[in-house]
């Protein structure tokens, strides 16, 4: 898609893997900020680092935490940024930005060997998933220190892809081999309710790449996998997943695309087509990324209504969440686009 005032195109020397928006109370005076995600492989040791600038000027970081290996999440909280990597590590970054305070739980056989892909802020706690099938719960020690309690070890019999939280209790964790579990820690360290997703049905083998639960009805999530499925799953029916977008739906959904959907978050900013209460049971709208390029919106029984096409895989896209008609996305092709949705320009004091 080419650049246009809805659409600002912001090009780095480096591949752009993940990026987020950092919340509102650590905006600096250059205004709003990001945090990305980047790779840069003929830079030897320094290859892998989060970059945190503001969004008027992406070519000067305000602050650049370096990591050993490639970062394979990344989320913010209002008390700190978290990257995890691919060789198992997460680092906290507090919000004050400053590097040298950074805490880091290495990878290795007391946290996880292999990538960590599934990452997320409860409260006080984060949740961390890797593909080596373990599940830790993060928080801090009361002595300055962070400590990480195993919740799980699949054995590398499953691996997860994907973690958030519900509530301070209740977190879901999906991945390959496993569907989507759902953990309520008031009940022990276990999986309490389980959904195989619609490729139980044999439409398609898939993956879960991600999931996003919507605040304010807990109880539903929203998944993003393989060969462009997207469904929701609703614990109230724990064995009856609603089909969002796939490929084979028989005409029951229209696919939004064919390839991997690497990111699905529930949308504020649009509206649905019907008028939603607490009690009703349709899903809210959902935006997506995907392998083979495509940003879209997604709602139930509605068409999808695409909002980028580009011509490489969108690696990552974050909704602001205090102004949800603007994304950032991360471009497989070194660099980050970001777009305004209703209104012509963005705002003038990020001067893009």
């Amino acid at each position: 898609m080419a650049d246009s005032p809805l659409f600002r195109r912001h090009p780095l020397t480096s591949s752009v893997d993940l990026v987020r928006w950092l919340p509102s109370s650590t905006a600096s005076p250059s205004g709003r900020l990001l945090a990305a995600a980047v790779h840069d492989p003929s830079l030897g040791s320094a290859a892998s680092s989060i970059h945190l600038f503001p969004l008027s000027d992406t070519t000067s970081p305000l602050a650049s935490l370096p990591l050993p290996s490639r970062a394979t999440a990344l989320r913010s909280s209002p008390a700190a940024l978290a990257a995890a990597t691919s060789s198992g590590s997460l680092h906290l970054l507090p919000s004050s930005f400053e590097c040298d305070a950074a805490v880091a739980v290495p990878g290795g056989a007391g946290f996880h060997v292999g990538p960590v892909r599934g990452l997320d802020c409860g409260g006080e706690e984060w949740v961390t998933a890797g593909e080596d099938g373990r599940v830790h719960v993060v928080g801090g020690g009361g002595d300055g220190r962070v400590v990480a309690r195993r919740v799980w070890d699949g054995k590398g019999m499953s691996g997860y892809e994907a973690a958030r939280w519900a509530s301070p209790a209740e977190f879901a964790t999906g991945g390959a081999g496993c569907g989507v579990q759902w953990w309520d820690r008031r009940k022990g360290d276990g999986v309490v309710a389980q959904c195989s997703g619609i490729w139980g049905r044999g439409i398609v083998t898939g993956m879960v790449h991600s999931i996003d639960i919507n605040p304010s009805r807990k109880h539903i999530c929203v998944v993003g996998g393989s060969s462009g499925t997207i469904f929701a799953w609703d614990l109230r029916w724990p064995q009856q997943p609603i089909p969002l977008s796939g490929v084979g739906l028989n005409g029951t959904t229209e696919p939004v695309c064919e390839s991997e959907v690497w990111e699905v978050l529930f949308d504020p900013y649009t509206q649905s087509s019907d008028i939603i209460t607490s009690a009703s049971s349709k899903i809210l709208p959902v935006m997506m990324c995907s392998e083979d390029g495509i940003l879209a919106v997604v709602e139930q029984d509605e068409r999808p209504l695409e909002l980028l096409a580009e011509a490489c895989a969108i690696n990552s896209f974050d909704i602001d969440p205090q102004n949800p008609s603007d994304v950032v996305c991360a471009l497989e092709w070194e660099s980050i686009g970001v777009l305004s949705r209703g209104r012509d320009t963005m705002a003038e004091d990020d001067n893009c």
